[in-house]
């Protein structure tokens, strides 16, 4: 039986992956050109050249398009059919993000701020220019799946919650403003990461992320028992209102930053750099024991650091309160900085946003992305170990229970 014309062979692939590094971009351009040839055949009733009753039409040649994908640009030949019914869905398949931003850069360039190179872009992207109701498709598409994603219910406990904040500029009635993107992200039970929710207010304020949590807890959030974040007062005052009985652990990494600028200018630099040994200890004990250690030999050069960090360094050790296995994902945001690095690697093609929903639209749409990927990986957390940890504690607190004198 004769090999289906477009198919890869495995004397095909073998000559691919024995050849240079575009072995990936190879592969996917013949697997996406044999699903652009099946596509046709399904539309025509037949194969090419094949002589059936059922056959609905005739071929008509081809065109060439570019495809941009994450493994490098495609060139493609598109079928195409007499009576031009042919329409693929390959091109429609690019992942969220990707069309997020394509619908973003298309709409700069028809509200008329983006330049040339904007149009470019978005031609190379797409294989054509963008008219206004072509803009309006893409985007009607993105933002029902979007709004499904952002409304969706949190039926299961999420005993970790990481709360970040980020800034993009936007145009708001003809004025660049920075808008801040508030993101929220959990690990539930099996120890999977999911982002919980992103949304976009005008700052970070006491009232935005009060609105934000309140929108969480409504979707079902609940269960959690420590809230990793900055010292943002506004953010604070929040989840003491929304979520009073998480405890709270101040990222240590931004406590560092906010350090600096306590410490004197000709300070040498092993003062931070033992600071943050700090943190690599085997529990609160050690930690605190160490920091006195480190008070002592650090007080007459840096008496301004050493009395700032003796009142406010507790809030960084709330961590040494759960599992040692956790204690690296717990005692910072960092299990936000995926998202963040993403964030601005996309969101720099853009620089300025044309509206608030657009920016919505491209950030979601990364989220949507990066929760879909953790869901399919490993699990972040062994949460067997937080299990194990809660035992110990409620044992800890029966036997000591068992030694009060009686009343």
């Amino acid at each position: 039986m004769a090999r289906k014309q477009g198919s890869v062979s495995v004397e095909e692939l073998k000559d691919l992956m024995s050849g240079d590094c575009d072995f990936l971009r190879s592969l996917v351009e013949s697997v996406v050109q044999e699903a652009l040839e099946a596509e046709m055949e399904e539309l025509l009733g037949a194969s090419k050249g094949q002589r059936t009753a059922t056959r609905s039409g005739y071929r008509s040649g081809y065109y060439s398009r570019s495809l941009v994908t994450r493994v490098g640009k495609l060139e493609l030949r598109v079928p195409q059919d007499r009576q031009g019914r042919f329409s693929t869905e390959v091109f429609e398949r690019y992942q969220r993000s990707e069309k997020a931003l394509v619908s973003t850069l298309a709409e700069m360039y028809i509200q008329g701020v983006s330049t040339r190179k904007v149009k470019a872009i978005t031609e190379e992207l797409c294989g054509h220019a963008f008219s206004a109701s072509t803009v309006s498709s893409i985007n009607r598409k993105l933002d029902e799946e979007l709004k499904q994603f952002a409304n969706r219910a949190l039926g299961t406990p999420y005993p970790y919650l990481v709360l970040d904040a980020r800034y993009e500029k936007v145009r708001v009635a003809g004025v660049i403003r920075s808008q801040a993107v508030l993101v929220a992200i959990g690990v539930n039970w099996e120890g999977r990461r999911e982002v919980l929710g992103v949304e976009l207010a005008d700052r970070e304020s006491a009232n935005s992320w009060r609105e934000f949590l309140n929108g969480l807890v409504r979707r079902g959030l609940h269960g959690v028992e420590l809230a990793i974040t900055d010292d943002h007062s506004g953010l604070r005052a929040a989840l003491r209102e929304v979520l009073p009985g998480a405890a709270w652990q101040r990222c240590y990494v931004h406590f560092l930053r906010n350090a600096i600028s306590h410490l004197p200018s000709k300070c040498d630099p092993d003062c931070l750099r033992e600071l943050r040994w700090l943190y690599e200890r085997r529990d609160a004990a050690e930690a605190r024991k160490d920091l006195g250690a480190w008070l002592e030999k650090w007080q007459s050069v840096c008496p301004k650091l050493c009395d700032w960090v003796e009142e406010n360094i507790e809030e960084t050790f709330t961590f040494y309160g759960w599992p040692e296995g956790h204690h690296k994902h717990l005692k910072s945001t960092n299990m936000l900085e995926r998202i963040n690095q993403e964030l601005k690697r996309r969101t720099n093609v853009v620089r300025i946003f044309p509206n608030a929903d657009s920016c919505l639209r491209l950030v979601r749409a990364l989220a949507v992305e990066l929760h879909e990927n953790w869901i399919e990986q490993h699990r972040y957390l062994d949460m067997n170990l937080l299990r194990e940890h809660r035992k110990q504690r409620m044992l800890a607190g029966l036997k000591a229970g068992d030694t009060k004198p009686a009343a």
